[in-house]
């Protein structure tokens, strides 16, 4: 399992920013852009950790986190805000937030918070590694096995065989690949996808049984262990 993110932040440059990071560091992200929009997601799905900025549109973040801290107390919150007088802090803390940083603030330290914050809760253990047939990928440690043999993979290689281990046993177009994998729109008139695919299969699959990526040809892939 993959720890979830809700992010609520009204500046929209800024959530891009903010979501291609996680993403790029294997967590997956959802967006909200008002405090309403983001209580109606908390009570429709299920996340693992939440960063809000505490000014926002439709409910501020502080009324946000106590409603939230009310549904579930056990979620982690970091708010992410501009406000960082001493007072402010105090007023994050009172509502419930389990940290607190000011904008602006460095990716490497959220990461690292994230990962306290996750640690704290018990999540982080039980997601540290994906695993299908005899083929591990440790999300932390970023190795990657096949039985007892280690497989070197690039930065994308292992973006893309991480996602598809996320969302096994289901078709993964090409289109879906280029957008959470590559952060981009995909055209058609490029291969690219089918390169890093090729390459992926050469290292996990070639000498290995059973086979784990799948072509559904003028669909996409499948990642599974069972004959598709």
């Amino acid at each position: 399992m993959i720890a979830k993110i809700l992010l609520i932040e009204d500046d929209k440059r800024m959530s891009e920013l903010i979501c291609r990071e996680l993403t790029n560091n294997n967590y997956t992200v959802t967006p909200a852009y008002d405090g309403l929009e983001a209580l109606h997601l908390a009570k429709t799905e299920k996340f693992d950790l939440i960063l809000t900025d505490i000014m926002l549109p439709g409910m501020d973040g502080l009324k946000l986190c106590k409603e939230l801290k009310g549904i579930n107390d056990s979620l982690p919150i970091i708010m992410l805000t501009a406000l960082g007088t001493t007072n402010d802090k105090v007023g994050g803390f009172d509502a419930g937030a389990d940290d607190y940083m000011v904008k602006p603030f460095e990716m490497r330290e959220l990461l690292a918070r994230i990962h306290a914050q996750l640690k704290h809760s018990g999540l982080l253990k039980k997601s540290e590694k994906l695993v299908m047939a005899d083929l591990e990928l440790n999300l932390l440690t970023k190795i990657v096995k096949r039985g007892n043999t280690e497989i070197k993979l690039s930065p994308k290689e292992f973006n893309l065989l991480s996602y598809m281990m996320q969302h096994p046993y289901r078709v993964l177009s090409k289109q879906e690949i280029a957008e959470k994998v590559w952060d981009m729109h995909f055209d058609s008139g490029t291969n690219f996808i089918d390169v890093y695919i090729s390459y992926l299969r050469g290292k996990v699959d070639k000498n290995f049984m059973p086979k784990l990526i799948h072509t559904r040809s003028g669909m996409g892939f499948i990642f599974s262990d069972k004959d598709i």
